[in-house]
């Protein structure tokens, strides 16, 4: 047997551009997890990684690596084939997973959602749910699989045991400037859904200018990735490419973001948030064998948020997650003035109001997203405090005709608008003189979110 190669020169082949062998990057992430690794030497691999790449064999190592450096989760026999679970690259008004999981659930599924919170200009789903009082997103292994018996979906944040290897290497990789790399990004994402031993995954894609990767190509490659890494893991895995120029649906910020999740679950709200929900939730079922193909399993998601059953289990869900059942129900069946009572509303709500007269070409979310976040809706860093109150409401809709002095946004915040903030706002919404309602950037109608779908190799 060859003897074992250390640390530093395994970071100086990598360097070099050659290939690491499974038993190599077993061993680097071994020594990350024990602690025996410097924080210098693993910020070199992940440089090393970022310039130098992996190939698909070397990725799937470091997945598996990363999984198995912590607790894999167990769950019932009879539950084979029906656990899954969806992750999204992060966007603006990004609520998709509060609408999926109990969908899902009510539709048969055993959803053990796993989230993050945000961090930049990226809402986090565990954030928006911690808008709710009383909603408790840790939740042990045990703890889960009760709830899953109990409701069948649940939403929690990764537990101490899951992948340690991986909150050493993503608290790293911010401070490294290696993001963005493509290896690095999968074994991230699938280190954490292989430990949790679920039997499908959709993964939803963003491109744009406020996504993580600016071009439909870019993000196909780690759609690709994500996708060919997932089934060798023997995980049915299927990716959606979804627009990220503008904001999803019509609210960012937590408080207002859970309301319109409501609406969604109540089978209203904006036709994008249902539509993406739809989609990527159909994929799932489709993949499970519970619909026969995708386009009947949207078909059947849509029926579980029009008929109430959605709705129900999100109620079930909060109750089991530690909402006390009179703010559940109010939330879930309550008027929506007594929704915003139990979210609580922030101090100021203002309109800004339309510059000239035009039609809505767009409206950029990034500068939106920025200024929010500089509001409070945000944290630059893990652990800051953040105010759930603080958002805003489109009040538009691209192809809108504008009059001048019309109010196209409304912002919820507890401070002052400074004058370059304001300012800031108002470039976000874009106005031309015609009716060509298609953005630049993007695949496909404005109406569309989704421009591509991505399959396993040999899929129908």
């Amino acid at each position: 047997m060859d003897a074992p190669v250390s640390l530093p020169a395994l970071i100086r082949r990598k360097r070099d551009g050659e290939r690491l062998r499974d038993e190599e990057i077993q061993s680097f992430v071994r020594s990350v997890t024990e602690g025996s690794a410097q924080q210098g030497q693993i910020g070199a691999m992940l440089m090393a990684v970022r310039l130098r790449g992996m190939d698909a064999q070397e990725t799937l190592a470091l997945t598996r690596a990363m999984a198995a450096s912590g607790r894999l989760l167990a769950w019932p026999r009879g539950w084979r084939g029906r656990l899954v679970d969806k992750h999204s690259t992060g966007g603006v008004g990004d609520k998709v997973s509060l609408a999926l999981a109990p969908a899902l659930a009510a539709c048969g599924c055993k959803v053990p959602m796993i989230s993050g919170r945000g961090l930049g200009h990226t809402g986090g789903t565990l954030d928006k749910l911690e808008a709710i009082p009383g909603f408790c997103v840790s939740q042990s292994p045990e703890q889960m699989q009760s709830i899953l018996e109990q409701v069948g979906c649940c939403i929690v944040g990764q537990s101490e045991e899951l992948v340690p290897a991986d909150r050493v290497l993503y608290s790293l990789r911010d401070v490294t400037a290696t993001v963005d790399s493509l290896p690095l990004i999968t074994a991230s994402i699938l280190s954490k859904k292989a430990a949790e031993q679920i039997s499908a995954l959709v993964l939803d894609v963003k491109f744009g200018s406020a996504a993580l990767y600016p071009t439909l190509e870019s993000a196909r490659e780690l759609a690709q990735s994500l996708v060919a890494v997932g089934e060798e893991l023997g995980i049915r895995t299927a990716a959606v490419l979804s627009s990220m120029d503008q904001p999803l649906g019509r609210c960012v910020g937590n408080s207002l973001e859970v309301l319109e999740a409501l609406q969604c679950l109540e089978g209203r709200g904006p036709d994008d948030l249902r539509e993406l929900v739809t989609v990527l939730g159909g994929l799932l079922l489709w993949q499970c064998g519970m619909a026969p193909t995708a386009e009947q399993g949207q078909e059947r998601l849509a029926r579980a948020l029009d008929d109430g059953s959605a709705l129900h289990t999100f109620e079930a869900m909060l109750g089991a997650q530690g909402v006390p059942p009179d703010i559940a129900r109010l939330l879930c069946a309550g008027t929506p003035q007594q929704r915003h009572q139990v979210l609580g509303q922030a101090g100021t709500r203002e309109e800004l109001l339309v510059p000239c007269e035009g039609t809505v070409q767009g409206i950029e979310a990034l500068p939106l997203a920025r200024v929010l976040h500089e509001l409070g809706a945000g944290r630059m860093r893990v652990g800051e405090a953040i105010n759930p109150r603080v958002g805003a409401e489109l009040l538009v809709a691209v192809g809108q005709r504008l009059r001048e002095g019309e109010p196209w946004l409304r912002l919820h915040h507890d401070g002052a608008l400074r004058a370059e903030q304001r300012q800031a706002l108002q470039d976000a919404l874009l106005l031309g003189t015609g009716t060509d309602t298609s953005t630049t950037g993007t695949t496909g109608t404005a109406m569309s979110r989704v421009a591509e779908t991505v399959l396993p190799r040999g899929a129908p």
